[in-house]
């Protein structure tokens, strides 16, 4: 069994906290979304030497930003050194400053970082383990379902799945990326800034911290372009509409304490919210850019009142390569971890590593498409996905996202 990681390594930085109020299944990392940096060097294995300095960073005179001394000290509190950090000092993965003990985590916006190459060039870190790693009957398991086909999704995608996209962020191991999906905002009705994924994709769980660059690319490759279409791309071809670095995220304490590079450990509550801010603002949210958002549905029917779910994603391992958005659509069973959690959703789906976090969608009691689940985990050789199903731990994490943006 093996974790369906994101397809670009990234990382984050942070610590578990330990448990403190009822708010502690929480676990938030902030994101310094006003600082805008110049990514100016690549590290070990990264192809993005072709990163140049941003128009606005270059206007600056000495190649970054005039930041006030009480926010670098700020920051400096937090572990970050600025003008090492837009200088590639975010690529030290120290492993006790990894896994220290922190509440939250500084990430500033590195301008030009994710650029069309580097995005493109994200890969699979293909971790597996046995299936003996899934308890095999807890009384709610049913039986392993039959693979179904993976179909692409015509472009544009922004026409045909319009709340799509990947989340790119970097990590120990290198590049790497995720699928997640535009999820309405009850604080800004049609003003969304929030984006559902796994919790994978911001947080390495027990052995590890937070990712770090994490950042959101709606409809990416939009125009549905295959990889050796896309070599030479500019940013605007893959990323049409803008690239949305993460200001805010959570998860929930269970996947941080819990969760494991490979196998099922955390997977009941493997599900995360990422707030965003453009790196080029237009004035307008995520969004009223992309045109939608879903809701979510943390009350969805048991699972076998539903007749159907869609999963969609961008699946990285072999035989697909990341560059293209697929949907698989079955009727779930259930697949139980441990006797103690909730059991999860299971579909057919041949959809591999890179389609982690991506948006699971079933009609809600309204007769309207509204998320319940993502992409978490799944078998070594594919054929089927499990998702976690939605309850008051995830709808915490979401309010709790929410309401730290209530009156911005």
């Amino acid at each position: 069994m093996r974790s369906i990681r994101p397809s670009v390594t990234v990382r984050r930085r942070g610590g578990a906290r330990r448990p403190r109020t009822a708010s502690s299944a929480l676990a938030a990392v902030a994101l310094v979304s006003a600082l805008a940096l110049t990514a100016t060097a690549c590290g070990p294995g990264d192809d993005d030497a072709d990163a140049k300095p941003s128009a606005s960073a270059a206007a600056a005179g000495d190649g970054g930003l005039k930041i006030p001394d009480n926010l670098r000290e700020k920051l400096k509190e937090h572990g970050i050194d600025i003008d090492k950090w837009k200088n590639g000092a975010w690529k030290n993965w120290d492993k006790d400053d990894w896994l220290r003990e922190a509440d939250e985590f500084i990430n500033p916006i590195i301008k030009g970082l994710w650029n069309a190459d580097r995005m493109r060039r994200a890969k699979d870190p293909d971790r597996a383990v046995d299936s003996d790693d899934i308890a095999g009957d807890q009384g709610v398991t049913d039986p392993t379902p039959a693979p179904v086909k993976a179909q692409a999704v015509p472009p544009k995608y922004h026409v045909n799945a319009a709340t799509a996209g990947k989340v790119f962020f970097d990590s120990p191991e290198g590049t790497m990326v995720c699928s997640a999906t535009v999820v309405q905002d009850p604080a800004h009705p049609g003003k969304s800034n929030l984006v559902w994924t796994a919790g994978h994709c911001v947080h390495a769980g027990k052995k590890g911290g937070w990712y770090r660059n994490i950042a959101f690319v709606p409809s990416y490759n939009d125009a549905g372009r295959s990889a050796d279409e896309l070599q030479g791309a500019t940013r605007d071809e893959v990323a049409p509409y803008g690239v949305w670095w993460g200001d805010w995220a959570q998860t929930s304490q269970q996947w941080i304490e819990q969760g494991g590079a490979t196998g099922g450990q955390g997977a009941p509550y493997d599900f995360a919210v990422i707030h965003v801010t453009p790196e080029k603002d237009t004035g307008k949210s995520l969004e009223e850019i992309v045109g939608s958002a879903l809701p979510v549905d943390f009350d969805a029917p048991a699972v076998p009142q539903v007749h159907s779910i869609t999963a969609t994603g961008y699946p990285a391992a072999p035989p697909y390569d990341g560059q293209l958005l697929y949907q698989c659509q079955d009727k779930p069973g259930r697949l139980s971890v441990t006797a103690d959690d909730p059991t999860m959703y299971r579909i057919g789906c041949t959809m591999t590593g890179g389609s982690s976090g991506g948006g699971w969608v079933t009609t809600g009691a309204d007769g309207k498409p509204a998320l319940v689940s993502n992409t978490s985990i799944g078998p070594e050789t594919s054929g089927w996905l499990a998702g976690p199903r939605l309850g008051a731990v995830a709808k915490e994490v979401y309010d709790s996202v929410s309401e730290k943006f209530a009156g911005q």
